[in-house]
């Protein structure tokens, strides 16, 4: 119920933005706008307002919208094809106001219109959410694979991620992004980074036949990891109907081995977990004082386009030291909404980006996201909370304006 519901309110906000674009530069270039409709097929409800008596209807089908504007082309068209003799007839002052007596350039505006509204909404929510402080992970650098891009350019774990081709870096998200759209080239990227005795290094990255698969974490492509906080391999939580609470785990069991393998950290048994999707393994937990054997299949689910195995366990975590890695920038209001519009400009020079890749074959078509996922994701952002939803609705109303 909650991704149907975030699913509609996701595309009822974006689909009303859109069409109100083209709604109301319309009328400011004149035009007699008929209908304003949310949602296609039988309308639920329709009321006329204005001089213009513009009727507004909430339809159907949630899946799109649209605005009926006088149009000479579409009257004669409806009239060749409607076998009823009544119809109606505008005076000649109405028919000025058709979009097709209109100027070229007033098209081109109400064409336009909608597209811009939704790049408007993104600019809108991203100022709001930043002006709320924008909360980040330090951008240090956990396990780094071997032979990887990274490990081939002597990056090592700890070291911490000052700039990317120049432009200072504070948290993942911006590191990560950066090494995005320079993957997209190709080509290669310049990293420093600063170790532990507060030496600075720099790291050339050859992203030269990088993988195409845009399902695939750009951490992942060149072969590192987050730094996480070393957590011990204690169950804080069991999820109900996990694979974890079939077996029989419970809340406050340490697990010593899996498999004979011992788990000294949470990560540990993590990465043997989620490399056992649906097979069965044998857990040795520690419960009070005694030991217990036990046996869990886990369950397989899909992250990153690949099968994962994952028993619905929590760990139990020391906050604290979370906290230590986790960064909280504050900006001004006129900061903010620079920030905003730089983040819609570069996301919408990436989709474009995007695009051109898949239409020249150098990328999979596997980018692009149906209605189906658009309401799983909506989903998930609803239920991780209002701002992560935000973001979401942002994310999809620059993809919408752009396409």
């Amino acid at each position: 119920m909650l991704t149907i519901l975030a699913f509609i309110v996701t595309i009822g906000i974006i689909v009303t933005i859109h069409e109100y674009g083209h709604f109301q530069v319309a009328r400011w270039c004149g035009v007699k706008v008929l209908r304003f409709s949310i949602g296609f097929g039988k309308p639920l409800w329709s009321k006329a307002f204005g001089k213009d008596k513009t009727e507004f209807v909430l339809a159907a089908i949630p899946l799109g919208g649209y605005v009926k504007m006088l149009d000479e082309y579409e009257l004669k068209a409806e009239k060749k094809m409607s076998s009823d003799s009544v119809h109606i007839h505008y005076s000649d002052e109405e028919l000025k106001r058709a979009f097709n007596r209109q100027s070229v350039y007033k098209k081109i505006a109400i064409v336009l219109a909608g597209p811009i509204a939704n790049l408007l909404l993104a600019i809108i929510i991203y100022w709001f959410l930043i002006m709320q402080g924008v909360t980040g992970i330090r951008p240090i650098i956990g396990e780094v694979n071997e032979g990887g891009i990274a490990a081939r350019s002597n990056v090592i774990p700890g070291l911490v991620i000052q700039s990317i081709d120049g432009e200072k870096v504070n948290t993942w998200s911006e590191a990560s992004w950066a090494l995005l759209n320079a993957s997209l080239d190709n080509k290669a990227v310049q990293i420093k980074t600063l170790n532990n005795k507060s030496e600075l290094h720099s790291h050339q990255l050859n992203l030269d036949g990088i993988d195409e698969n845009p399902e695939v974490d750009i951490l992942q492509k060149i072969g590192i990891d987050i730094f996480r906080p070393e957590v011990p391999p204690i169950v804080d939580q069991v999820l109900a109907e996990g694979a974890a609470a079939e077996a029989g785990l419970s809340a406050g069991d340490e697990v010593v081995s899996i498999n004979d393998v011992q788990t000294k950290t949470w990560t540990k048994a993590v990465s043997i977990i989620k490399k056992s999707p649906g097979t069965a393994l044998r857990f040795t937990v520690k419960r009070k004082s005694e030991l217990v054997n036990l046996v869990v299949t886990p369950k397989s689910v899909k992250e990153n386009s690949v099968q994962v195995g994952r028993i619905g366990a929590v760990a139990k975590v020391d906050q604290a030291r979370y906290d230590e890695i986790v960064i909280k920038q504050h900006y001004s209001l006129f900061k903010s909404l620079e920030l905003a519009f730089s983040k819609t400009w570069t996301m919408s020079v990436f989709s474009l980006k995007m695009m051109w890749r898949m239409v020249t074959g150098k990328t999979s078509w596997k980018g692009i996201s149906g209605p189906l996922t658009i309401a799983n994701y909506a989903g998930e952002s609803a239920g991780l909370g209002f701002a992560p939803f935000l973001s979401f609705i942002a994310l999809v109303s620059i993809s919408i304006g752009i396409l």
